[in-house]
């Protein structure tokens, strides 16, 4: 689906307003004229800064060209993209959902397999390369940038 300009600039212009509301809730720095909120403050404006001028070039090209507000992609009418869709949304809801309880390299492992098998690898290869990869992403995170990773029901031989 494609949303047209007018819509993002809509968008950003609210989490602009959004962020700014909220960094007013930051605390002053004694003596300092600058303080926690400035950087997260000047990001917020930049962002409705650009939202405005999405939403004028939006509402420019839509009077220009009658524009839809929303279009849908071609491939919405196939049905291995629709299903890879829905596999992509799946595992991260699955991830989320199961990472705690059983940890981060069995969740990892299904969560690549799906991924490969919807993308219409061999099932062997794609169980070789999810086993393959997890590790390789935990040993990355776990022992060299020493990211806290969930064990889940592995906590017993965790290494």
């Amino acid at each position: 689906m494609k949303l047209g300009d007018a819509i993002w600039g809509a968008l950003l212009l609210v989490l602009a307003g959004s962020l700014l509301w909220y960094v007013q809730g930051f605390p002053k720095m004694p003596g300092q004229h600058v303080g926690p909120a400035v950087l997260p403050g000047t990001i917020a404006v930049g962002l409705g800064v650009c939202g405005a001028l999405l939403v004028v070039r939006g509402l420019r090209a839509r009077a220009a060209a009658s524009m839809r507000w929303v279009e849908w992609p071609v491939w919405i009418g196939s049905r291995p993209h629709v299903l890879a869709l829905a596999a992509l949304v799946g595992v991260n809801v699955f991830y989320l959902l199961a990472v705690q309880p059983l940890g981060f390299v069995l969740t990892g492992t299904a969560y690549l397999f799906v991924l490969m098998w919807a993308l219409r690898v061999r099932p062997a290869r794609a169980l070789a390369l999810a086993v393959v990869m997890t590790l390789v992403i935990h040993y990355g995170f776990y022992k060299l940038l020493k990211v806290p990773l969930p064990w889940g029901v592995l906590q017993p031989i965790a290494w």
